[in-house]
């Protein structure tokens, strides 16, 4: 499926913010170089990358609930037999 312009500039936009965050993150106990309002933005900004990328899934009839699973893994549902069922 072709990503449309609004998609891949959300996506990118998105990779971007989490670069800035990683690379910024401090190590060995140092302070944060950005400051508490810069940090609440960038997650303003993701907030609303994934809520306008929900509605174009959405738009695009792509199931966004969908999660990924083993094929081996047991399901909720349990199949039983009406025979099983029958008072003997």
């Amino acid at each position: 499926m072709e990503l449309t312009r609004e998609q891949r500039l959300l996506r990118m936009v998105r990779k971007t913010l989490g670069a800035i965050a990683r690379e910024t993150t401090p190590q060995n106990g140092d302070e944060h170089p950005l400051t508490k309002q810069t940090f609440e933005d960038m997650r303003d900004c993701f907030t609303l990358i994934a809520q306008r990328e929900r509605e174009l899934a959405e738009e695009a009839g792509i199931n966004t609930s969908m999660r990924p699973s083993f094929s081996d893994e047991p399901t909720a549902a349990k199949v039983v037999s009406i025979e099983s069922l029958k008072k003997t």
